[in-house]
């Protein structure tokens, strides 16, 4: 290339050179090749543009974008006298090299010299007169002007850029998203309707068989069925951020309402502070209780506690057990779509993996949430939500 190059590694080292960039840098190839850029041009006694051009580097390699330097002020070594510095007017242009797995390996680091440029309006403004002077001064001040223009320009580029990644990863992130529920939705419709459809062949190939034994056992796979299709368009309504009417809703009576409709095989200790009021759905916010409610009976193993009350502004319920708990590394798994841990399977076996999934969205989409918290023994199941109490 007629223009000076150099490819630099991504710490900053001299990989490669082209004559035109010896010629300019008035530099042999064996004095660079190796070392750091920074070293070798250290930018003289007042570091003028050294922070400019490493700040490019870096970003060319960081962002793997293009990145324009605007005019800079670089001075460098005149060659066989150390430490006496020539001044010097440059633009660059740094473009990132990938490596074989994508990312930047190494930068481009191509450079024009406007030196001569600069020297030269300074040497008419000396010699023209007042006027000359004037001119020289507006050419420098519009040269000036243009230089920041384009770094504001590569500010905006590098900004939407950002922004562009951004929204990119967001669009990846969605993407599998979708394709794992789309997986995991496929797995769990799969086998009741196997099971529908080996029962009806089975009635069809046999016809001595039981139609009401086979009829029955189909409306259970059939029920099965549209429990999950029903969970599944709750969930996708409340991801979606589908409005739903609220109203004041009196939590303390509703938790004691559920307590009592659930029915817990196991004891229960019931500790509620009367007056708590949210701003909410009843049915969605009974959904969750009866959910919490209802997984604390599946594990508990004598007691279950259930605690409400305000604190620090917030509605907080509590629902504890005293079952086998659930490892701190799969307290958030419990909350993706049909996951059901081993002994939640052998407990509840005709479960979706959904109820807690959907507890916490309707939790979220009431601008609270839902999590485990640590507990000595057993689960202990928090729901905070932004209390309306006086």
């Amino acid at each position: 290339m007629p223009v000076a190059c150099a490819v630099l590694s991504s710490d900053l080292v001299y990989v490669s050179v082209n004559r035109a960039y010896e010629r300019l840098m008035e530099r042999r190839r064996g004095d660079l090749l190796g070392h750091r850029i920074f070293e070798v041009f250290p930018g003289g006694p007042s570091g003028r543009g050294v922070q400019e051009l490493r700040a490019s580097l870096e970003r060319a390699l960081a962002e793997g974008d293009v990145d324009v330097m605007p005019l800079v002020r670089y001075d460098l070594e005149v060659p066989g006298r150390p430490g006496t510095f020539e001044e010097r007017y440059w633009t660059a242009v740094n473009a990132p090299l990938p490596g074989p797995d994508g990312r930047a390996a190494y930068v481009i680091n191509r450079v024009e010299e406007v030196t001569s440029y600069v020297q030269q309006l300074r040497s008419v403004g000396a010699g023209g007169g007042r006027s000359a002077a004037d001119q020289v001064e507006a050419a420098e001040a519009e040269l000036f002007l243009r230089a920041q223009e384009l770094e504001e320009t590569n500010r905006r580029l590098r900004r939407a850029r950002a922004r562009e990644r951004r929204a990119t990863d967001a669009a990846r992130a969605a993407l599998n998203h979708q394709r794992q529920a789309v997986a995991d939705t496929s797995h769990d419709l799969r086998r009741p309707l196997t099971g529908l459809q080996t029962r009806l062949q089975e009635a069809l190939a046999d016809p001595q068989v039981d139609s009401q034994k086979v009829l029955h056992a189909a409306l259970h796979d059939a029920e099965r069925l549209g429990d999950i299709v029903g969970d599944l368009l709750e969930l996708a309504r409340l991801e979606g951020g589908a409005p739903f009417p609220t109203e004041p809703v009196d939590l303390s009576a509703l938790v004691a309402a559920e307590v009592e409709r659930a029915g817990p095989a196991c004891r229960t200790a019931v500790d509620v502070a009367p007056g708590i009021t949210v701003e909410g759905s009843p049915v969605r916010l009974a959904r969750v209780l009866a959910n919490l409610l209802g997984n604390a009976d599946r594990h508990a193993d004598s007691l279950i506690e259930v605690k409400a009350g305000v604190r620090e502004g917030e509605a907080v319920v509590e629902v504890i057990d005293d079952g086998p708990g659930i490892p701190a590394q799969e307290r958030e798994a419990v909350f993706q779509r049909f996951y059901r841990r081993a002994d939640a399977r052998r407990s509840d076996p005709e479960g979706t993996g959904l109820g807690l999934p959907i507890a916490r969205q309707i939790a979220r989409a009431h601008h609270g949430d839902l999590h485990i918290a640590d507990h000595p023994h057993g689960t202990r199941m928090l729901l905070r939500l932004p209390s309306t109490s006086p």
